[in-house]
């Protein structure tokens, strides 16, 4: 049996996504650009907004030099999941609850990525608990995000400075594979 592949996974939710909602705005930032943005920045409720979309990541391998500094192999997965695309925030519904999913929104994203996931294989060394990357947070109101196990590839639940809680799915794959899109109005950032 063929393994899920990660990169389709994601670009059939992206897509679906993408028609759900075809016209998405973020928070205007002239410091942190990106290939997403879409035309100039406009006013919407008092805020500078521009519009955006999804970009294929057309970049080289940006985790071979956490690699090298952690010592150790990034699973596949979690290379193909921030690999494959640039983006801003995506809202899903999964079968226990909402996720909003991260992804990287330019090369400054993926380098502050890479500090925090340097630090964050420190902690789990030092407290001697296996090395994850986060890739999805929960509910707004709750502590809780998603990662994948960097040995299985399995996505995890956890809460910070603790051990997984328990697996929500085998791979990410069978996990974007689950996904139904949701509004962009329940991202984090908007939903104060």
């Amino acid at each position: 049996m063929k393994k899920p592949n990660v990169k389709d996974a994601l670009v059939k939710f992206v897509g679906a996504y993408k028609k759900a909602n075809p016209v998405l705005y973020t928070p205007f930032d002239s410091q942190w650009r990106s290939l997403c943005e879409m035309g100039d920045p406009i006013p919407i409720e008092g805020q500078e907004m521009v519009r955006w979309r999804p970009v294929a990541n057309e970049s080289a391998d940006n985790f071979s030099g956490l690699e090298n500094a952690l010592d150790m192999r990034i699973h596949a997965d979690i290379k193909e999941y921030y690999g494959t695309f640039w983006s801003a925030g995506m809202e899903a519904t999964a079968t226990d609850g909402h996720v909003s999913l991260l992804f990287t929104w330019n090369q400054q994203d993926v380098d502050r990525l890479i500090e925090n996931l340097i630090g964050h294989s420190l902690a789990k060394r030092k407290s001697r608990q296996p090395f994850t990357v986060f890739f999805a947070c929960t509910e707004p109101e709750s502590d809780l995000f998603l990662s994948i196990d960097n040995e299985s590839g399995a996505v995890v639940l956890e809460q910070p400075g603790g051990k997984p809680l328990r697996q929500i799915a085998t791979n990410v794959a069978d996990f974007l594979n689950s996904l139904t899109p949701a509004n962009p109005d329940h991202h984090p950032e908007y939903a104060l």
